[in-house]
């Protein structure tokens, strides 16, 4: 069963919903958004989420707000950061609440993820190929999110947000929730040998081999080979210490459904951005 339920009503914002953990955990507002739904135009058309891809500002913004109005949230909850395809964790405090929602000036600089445990915060970040990670501890009641490109993966950003909830929060990793959204499907990913031979070395320091890495790094006759980032960040998960029966891994794949999203692989480039998010409702 799809964990991500697409939920689109005839004049809102195209939205994915990890519907089951909104009905398990009442207080969390968690998802991803489409492309259809929104005001942006051209390439950007229709609901681009990201300011830095050339789109007019008062569109995104207007594209943010119809977001979070869907979701039931104020707009002044949005908080989001830069970024820069490291493995960087900032902690968000009260104090960092909306930064990053209307302009680059004050987004949260230099990371790609962010977590907090601070209720009436919405974590978002943005994404047109690259693997959402989704982070619930219902034990204290913290969230993150991190962004994992190819280079986030091979630094294995999810291994260092957990171990940040873990320092921050006092998170136990087998008492986390996880979850990976739509993002580009080992199907329309391919990579070339400067990519290869970095996935191959972390594979290996996964102690991953023979045919379980095989289906997740396919090698081709060209030099070339296709990536299935999403089943490598679950493993990365699990050598994190999430238990696999706690993460919900998606079946949408952004460069098969351009219909649905924006994909910057299969698109040259000259795309919009779609948003995770996930909030602590104030109670």
């Amino acid at each position: 069963m799809e964990a991500f339920e697409h939920n689109q009503s005839a004049k809102g914002p195209s939205l994915f919903l990890l519907s089951e953990w909104i009905t398990r955990y009442e207080h969390l507002s968690v998802g991803f958004t489409g492309r259809q739904g929104g005001v942006s135009e051209g390439h950007w058309s229709s609901l681009n989420m990201g300011l830095h891809v050339k789109d007019e500002d008062d569109a995104v913004i207007s594209n943010r707000r119809l977001m979070t109005d869907a979701i039931g949230w104020p707009f002044e909850a949005w908080t989001c950061a830069e970024q820069v395809h490291g493995n960087r964790v900032w902690q968000v405090t009260k104090a960092d609440s909306g930064k990053g929602r209307e302009s680059l000036d004050d987004v949260l600089k230099d990371c790609d993820a962010i977590m907090t445990d601070v209720p009436g915060v919405l974590l978002t970040s943005f994404y047109a190929d690259c693997v959402p990670l989704y982070f619930y501890d219902p034990e204290h009641d913290a969230v993150a999110l991190a962004h994992a490109g190819w280079k986030g993966t091979v630094q294995q950003i999810a291994v260092e947000t957990v171990r940040a909830m873990e320092k921050a929060y006092g998170t136990n990793p087998e008492a986390l929730v996880a979850a990976i959204g739509p993002s580009i499907g080992g199907c329309c990913y391919e990579v070339d040998g400067p990519v290869i031979n970095q996935v191959q070395a972390l594979l290996n320091e996964l102690s991953l081999t023979g045919e379980k890495a095989e289906s997740m790094l396919k090698l081709a006759d060209d030099g070339k080979a296709n990536l299935d980032l999403k089943e490598i960040n679950r493993q990365i998960m699990i050598k994190a210490g999430i238990l696999p029966i706690c993460i919900e891994l998606t079946e949408w794949c952004t460069g098969c459904r351009r219909d649905l999203f924006f994909s910057h692989r299969k698109e040259g480039g000259l795309t919009g951005r779609m948003a995770s998010w996930i909030g602590i409702r104030e109670r």
